[in-house]
């Protein structure tokens, strides 16, 4: 492995590192700046390197968006399926002040499949231009197209698309069945949420492009997806979602790869929350129902994750008797904000430091906390962390949990039903280093009729391959991970789900 540079922009801090032949030999880690960007500047600046191999950067810019409600356009639903589902229209379940927020136009024409891949109706052409037209007139640049059952054929989707392009030029389109499964509100949801992160993920792009640049490396950029994979900046930037949760993925596989545990659970404790997941042969466990992102229900490729309110920035307080922490966090202000930095809010982090957990900032200043409440507060975070752990275990065999982050301070060294508790070096910029090391991927989940099961994990096996080289992977060091079929006894014709995902090394600039 020739050197790679990762860099993971939390919500406390913007870790930078390199990796060189497996090790880690250039860390740096700065408080995230309000602008972000700027904090991406300065952890790349500080570990540039020549010969670099490739740069793979993390970020929570896009979900944050959909969280926080903010630059997000609004954007133009396009749904064929007429007569069918006339009564639960586009954003019928999302809350309401996001779909207001995101809500251009709604348009619903005659078109798309059953389940047994006959068309429900043939495809409204006309209908699809003259909305088309309208999303222009209302000065709209971004619109997804939704299809009943369009995972078993988008060809009406791929055409409607066409259309769009037409009619609307220089708009972004993007097609429900390359981002969800089976379930026609759900995978409509994660198709209108991708447009409206378009822009702001085109302008993030080119920023973390030119932050490249000014730091004087020359090498292409990768951007990390939520199954510990990465993926080209230019595919990422039509793709905004695909990195939904890739922090906790990302310091999932840096756990894997500073441990060499592959099988366990992982608690990434940062400033604000402390995320859990499960590793599977090295790569994040992934979730098999609906997940929410921001009030919407979507159904798309998402880790299995379980997120607490506790990490070194909770705030620590004593409300009628009772000891709580979080999930408030003073985040990115820590330093200025927690006592032991000078502030005069108390902290996870200041109890930490007067429980001898912790050597940070300036003891003195919490010298004067009362013990006990100190090791009440500790006992309160390690039974949230025991709590939660226990929960994503899939049975009773106790398993080994791996700790990292800037916060794993606060993970007790014995939890009950835990084997043991790694704590690797380099635990603090885990993130980072699982961006570093990340390998491209390529998935396919298809349902196929017609063909034999042979045929259709071979087919399904060479669109997830065909994938993963779109998205920046060496052809040549592609390797098949994981496939399973599904035969959907319900559907005609010997119908059968499959799912394909292949892994391989970042291909080599030429």
């Amino acid at each position: 492995m020739r050197r790679r540079i990762g860099v993971d922009v939390g919500g406390t801090n913007t870790e930078g590192v390199v990796i060189e032949d497996g090790k880690v030999i250039a860390a740096h880690k700065t408080p995230t700046t309000e602008d972000v960007l700027s904090g991406v500047r300065e952890a790349l600046s500080a570990v540039a390197v020549p010969d670099v191999q490739g740069v793979m950067i993390g970020t929570t810019h896009f979900v944050n968006a959909v969280v926080q409600r903010r630059d997000l356009p609004r954007v133009g639903a396009l749904r064929i399926g007429m007569p069918a589902s006339r009564s639960l229209p586009p954003f019928c379940d999302w809350p309401e002040d996001l779909a207001t927020l995101v809500r251009g136009a709604v348009h619903m024409v005659e078109g798309g499949v059953d389940y047994d891949g006959r068309p429900i109706m043939p495809l409204d052409e006309r209908a699809i231009a003259a909305a088309a037209r309208q999303m222009r007139a209302a000065g709209l640049s971004c619109a997804a197209v939704s299809s009943i059952f369009s995972p078993l054929d988008p060809a009406m989707e791929e055409r409607a698309a066409e259309i769009l392009r037409e009619e609307m030029p220089g708009a972004s389109i993007t097609l429900s069945h390359e981002l969800g499964r089976i379930g026609l509100l759900e995978r409509e949801n994660v198709a209108l949420l991708n447009a409206a992160l378009i822009p702001l993920a085109a302008h993030t792009v080119q920023a973390f492009e030119q932050a490249v640049a000014v730091a004087g490396i020359a090498a292409p950029l990768y951007i990390t997806q939520n199954d510990g994979t990465v993926i080209r900046a230019e595919l990422a930037a039509r793709f905004p979602v695909l990195s939904f949760a890739s922090g906790p993925t990302n310091s999932m596989r840096g756990a894997a790869f500073l441990t060499g545990v592959q099988d366990a659970l992982v608690v990434d404790v940062g400033g604000t929350t402390s995320d859990f997941g499960a590793l599977k042969a090295g790569f994040p466990r992934e979730a098999n129902t609906v997940v929410q992102i921001g009030g919407v229900r979507t159904l798309f490729r998402m880790p299995d994750l379980l997120s607490i309110g506790l990490g070194g920035g909770s705030l620590v307080r004593e409300e009628g008797g009772r000891l709580s922490i979080g999930p408030r966090s003073v985040g990115f202000r820590l330093t200025k904000e927690a006592i032991v930095f000078g502030g005069g809010t108390l902290t996870a982090t200041d109890i930490a430091v007067r429980g001898g957990r912790l050597a940070l900032g300036d003891a003195s200043r919490v010298a004067s906390l009362d013990p006990a409440f100190a090791a009440a507060a500790l006992a309160e975070a390690a039974r949230m962390i025991e709590e939660a752990a226990d929960r994503m275990k899939a049975d009773a065999a106790e398993v080994p949990l791996l700790a990292v982050g800037g916060g794993a301070f606060l993970v007790p060294d014995r939890i009950a039903g835990i084997s043991e508790v790694l704590r690797p070096a380099n635990a603090a910029v885990a993130n980072a280093v699982g961006a570093a090391i990340a390998q491209v991927s390529g998935e396919a989940d298809q349902v196929f009729h017609g063909l034999s099961r042979s045929e259709a994990m071979a087919e399904a096996e060479r669109i997830a391959r065909a994938r993963a080289v779109d998205a920046g992977a060496d052809p040549a060091s592609l390797s098949l991970v994981d496939i399973e079929d599904l035969p959907l006894a319900y559907m005609p014709g010997g119908a059968l789900r499959v799912q394909a995902r292949v892994v391989g090394d970042i291909r080599e600039a030429p």
